[in-house]
């Protein structure tokens, strides 16, 4: 290997002096660890198995679980518990007082499977939908059919009703006729001339039920539309739990996955009160896709009430019980036909979703596209919906279910997890949830049990030896971005309208699953997007914010606690509505600084059009703008109006500073904290960085820190810049102080390196634990994974540790480190030297610092490699060995048809290639 090769060494492989200088890490609580979903599945749990499971997870680095009872497995039914039985509460007290002992928390579902619902959803609060019937009547024709419901999975329900009847002529002059309606459907209204089209709606039931619900859970899914629904809903939870929380730290609901549900009881009534006008008149465009301005203001109108009710109805009410408990609750808003920025930011904790697998540039990272679903990729903007609420109103929270599906079963490794958790870092979220842990009984055998959907987070993986090393770097990293308060500079108007306005459909949903229809083709998107690689930090704002938020000292603010902003930019867009402008007009009168990047065009919804058209120009119209090279300028009471179509040339004349480490390719996501600012930065780019990077606050002090090792050190400083050096899918922190700490040592940057000692010598393989059977030992010539020993079976199907062993003399050890350097390792590693535990390898670049380790002379290192659950899996689909045999969807592969390994390719495991030893010399 040639000396230039190795001149840039991972942060991985920096000494940082002494530890026992004062510690720049904030402290890390248990939140700061990462949390798991723990699937109950029939609830066919004990005390004995979660004790022992909660132990488990805690001494491997876990903070907290979060219980989701699921459908159970075949054969175990006389285990199962009914949720919030008696005796489920009883083991969900046992779990509590048990993960309190341990200094973990315990956050629970407020369902079974999703969306929530069950067995105390009568028909009444159920899911509600419209059904419309038309009917037509001919010139000159007695109209004698009866407007009664034909759907016959509906008839038999008692709560249906008829909710509007409208008949329009072939000029489309409307006479709403549900008055004229006999209790037998018989219609008692003669229409004038001509053809006449009746639009009849018929307030329905979508008859959803749970899916994947646990006993006890099963039963229509909830109307979150209707108040009286949501709190009929908790009532059975009033019951359960009674004046106790049982220790519940938080209440959680999931996505909103609730099908054709875009109706309910009241909605009549509830859109007058809140649109000003009956809907009635209107109802044909409401179900037409016709491609006209009416259609589309109609049902502007009808969405904005839809999320006014899930927002007011459900999630405000969710809140309220929450807090009545004294406890917190935790929300997926995506999926809902509402405003995502205000049903998250209605919440203590927001949580987004990942689903699908990212494609990064980092070197040597795995990603094989038939273990991967192509369809899904997980887009840092969307997740940003949830932090961008978050910080906006001050939550210190802001959560994550991650890694779903992130590969196919049993395919995940540890170094495809960790630049999937650093985008979620980099979208400003704080609080990952993996998805997920199993709660398997103890008499279950290999791999236990598992649930369909998730990366296997399970003490029964091969690879849990080696998981402390993800999760310590998770929780060092989640430690600094739970501290102080998120630092983005700017405010992103969401134009919702334009999405609301849109003719095709009824509701809306705002799904993960179909962003490419609703937010990337948006120049929003396109937005985020450029400001976000040009190095901009930035939040996203809803109207209701903007309605909400003060301006002082040139700063726009929401919340008290939340963050404090010197700009809003309102992207290019059709519809604003005139009270949003006349709040943005308020902000700039008191300071604010504002760039539009063009003139309002429309305002939305049907009510008053033209009156409010009128007032929105009249508004505009105070603007007085100047021309000022390419952009138009204008000072507005205290603050300052821009009009550009390039937001950047806008940012610039503000003296609005981008991060240009981002130039370097680097990421970065920013905290400020009382004397300083973080920088939380990552190279997902394909090459090293050996550089000074720019910095637009210093301090007078910078420290970095390593969230893979928890070393430390005080970084060189130049003008403005930092020198960092990151090899590819590294990370790094800086922390930036106001204040000198001279206890501190300085980083140990690498200034060259010596010619590596390549191990070319004989290797002992031994395996220590895994299964089907252990292989048996062997003296290697050559390094190489034990996988190449076709003719020994046992080495194709195991799913364990093996070790590697050899000795070498080290002529000399006066180099300041000795670098460890893997070619390949599959999957992740113990490294043990002369005895004593060196450390964990599990991230790329795959190398680790021995150096205080090693001796002059003879020297011995044991490798402990443990690799992917696949082959062993492949072996027992291949032997009939049967492991999966659940009730409801049993367990399916990552493009949900029935799972089968036994056709797999054996995956290598162990290492190959060369493994060198590499000395190190650091600056002085």
């Amino acid at each position: 290997m040639k000396i230039k090769n190795i001149l840039k060494l991972s942060v991985l492989c920096f000494a940082f002096g002494n530890l026992s200088a004062q510690n720049p890490w904030p402290k890390a609580t248990n939140t700061a660890q990462p949390w798991t979903r723990w699937w109950w599945m029939g609830s066919a749990v004990d005390e004995k198995g979660l004790d022992k499971q909660l132990t488990t997870l805690s001494k491997a680095g876990f903070g907290g679980v979060e219980i989701v009872p699921i459908y159970g497995a075949k054969g175990f039914e006389n285990r199962y518990l009914n949720y919030l039985s008696p005796e489920w509460m009883k083991m969900l007290q046992f779990t509590t007082n048990k993960a309190k002992s341990l200094n973990m928390g315990v956050d629970m579902a407020i369902g079974t499977g999703w969306p929530i619902g069950g067995p105390q959803v009568n028909e009444q609060d159920a899911a509600t939908k419209m059904i419309v019937q038309t009917y037509t009547i001919q010139p000159n024709e007695k109209f004698s059919e009866k407007i009664v419901l034909k759907d016959e999975k509906q008839k038999n329900l008692k709560t249906i009703k008829l909710d509007i009847v409208t008949a329009y002529n072939e000029k489309n002059e409307a006479v709403v006729v549900t008055d004229k309606i006999s209790d037998d459907g018989s219609l008692n209204w003669k229409p004038g001339a001509g053809k006449w089209t009746i639009y009849a709606v018929f307030v329905g039931k979508t008859l959803q039920k749970v899916k994947r619900a646990a006993p006890g859970g099963e039963g229509f899914t909830l109307d979150h539309f209707s108040p009286d629904a949501t709190k009929d809903y908790l009532k059975t939870f009033d019951t359960a739990f009674g004046n106790s929380n049982y220790g519940v730290r938080s209440f959680f609901n999931d996505s909103y996955e609730v099908y054709n549900a875009d109706w309910t009881a009241d909605f009549k009534d509830e859109f007058k009160k809140r649109r000003g006008y009956d809907l009635s008149p209107y109802i044909k465009y409401l179900v037409s896709d016709e491609e006209n301005e009416i259609t589309g203001r109609i049902k502007s109108d009808y969405r904005e009430t839809m999320s006014e009710l899930i927002l007011h109805n459900f999630t405000d009410n969710f809140t309220n019980w929450a807090h009545s408990k004294n406890s917190k609750n935790t929300n997926q808003a995506h999926g809902s036909p509402g405003n995502l920025l205000d049903l998250y930011a209605a919440v203590d904790i927001p949580e987004s979703e990942t689903f699908g697998s990212t494609k990064f540039d980092i070197q040597g990272l795995k990603r094989n596209v038939e273990d991967i679903n192509t369809k899904e990729v997980p887009d840092i903007n969307m997740l940003k919906f949830a932090s961008s609420a978050a910080n906006i109103t001050g939550k210190p929270l802001i959560s994550n279910e991650s890694f779903t599906w992130l590969t196919e079963h049993f395919k995940t490794s540890w170094s495809q997890v960790k630049p999937e958790a650093e985008q979620i870092f980099l979208s400003g979220i704080n609080h990952i949830f993996y998805h997920g842990t199993t709660y398997t009984p103890a008499d279950v055998q290999f791999p236990g049990w598992l649930f369909y959907a998730s990366t296997n987070f399970v003490p029964e993986n091969s690879l849990w030896p080696n998981i402390k090393g993800l999760n310590s770097y998770i929780e060092r990293t989640q430690a600094v971005l739970q501290s102080g308060k998120s630092d983005n500079e700017i405010l992103m108007y969401w134009p919702v309208y334009d999405q609301w306005a849109s003719p095709k459909g009824k509701d809306m949903a705002f799904k993960i699953h179909n962003i490419e229809k609703w937010l990337h083709p948006t120049v929003f998107y396109e937005n985020l997007e450029k400001l976000g690689k040009s190095g901009y930090s930035l939040d996203m704002v809803s109207d209701k914010m903007i309605d909400e938020a003060k301006s002082e000292n040139q700063t726009i603010q929401v919340s008290e606690n939340g963050g404090s902003y010197k700009v809003l930019i309102i992207p290019q867009s059709k519809y604003l509505p005139e009270s949003t402008l006349k709040s943005i007009l308020n902000l700039a009168q008191n300071g604010a600084s504002v760039i539009f990047q063009s003139e309002p065009k429309e305002v939305p919804g049907f009510f008053e059009m033209e009156k409010r058209r009128s007032e929105s120009q009249s508004l505009w119209n105070q603007i007085s703008f100047q021309q000022n090279g390419n952009l138009k300028t204008a000072v507005f009471g205290k603050g300052k109006i821009i009009l550009s179509s390039d937001v950047e040339k806008g940012l610039e004349y503000l003296k609005i500073e981008r991060e240009k480490l981002t130039d370097t390719g680097l990421k970065f996501v920013r905290r400020q904290f009382d004397g300083g600012k973080y920088y939380y930065v990552v190279n997902h780019t394909s090459k090293e960085i050996n550089q000074n990077i720019p910095l637009n606050f210093i301090g007078k002090q910078v420290a970095l820190m390593n969230p893979v090792n928890g070393e430390f050190g005080i970084a060189e400083m130049k003008s403005n810049s930092v020198k960092v050096q990151l090899k590819s899918g590294e990370s790094l922190i800086i922390k930036a102080s106001e204040t000198s700490d001279n206890s501190i040592s300085k980083w140990k940057y690498v200034e060259k390196t010596d010619v590596p000692v390549v191990f070319n010598q004989p290797w002992q393989l031994t395996f220590k634990e895994g299964g089907p059977e252990l292989p048996k030992s062997r003296t290697l010539s050559a390094l190489q994974p034990w996988t190449n020993f076709t003719e020994d079976a046992p080495t194709q199907s195991f799913s364990g540790t093996g070790v590697y062993t050899t000795s070498f003399n080290l002529k000399s050890n006066k180099a300041d480190d000795f670098v460890l350097k893997f070619d390949k390792l599959y999957e992740s590693a113990k490294v043990v030297v002369n005895g004593q535990d060196a450390g964990i390898v599990w991230s790329l670049p795959f190398e680790i610092n021995i150096g205080k380790y090693l001796k002059k002379g003879k020297n011995t290192i044991q490798i402990e490699v443990s690799n992917l659950m696949a082959n062993r899996i492949r072996y027992m689909d291949q032997h009939k060995i049967e492991w999966r045999n659940y009730h409801e969807i049993n367990f399916v592969n990552i493009d949900y048809k029935p799972f089968d390994a036994s056709d797999w390719k054996v995956q290598p495991s162990g290492l190959d290639g060369e493994i060198q030893l590499i000395p190190v010399y650091y600056s002085k």
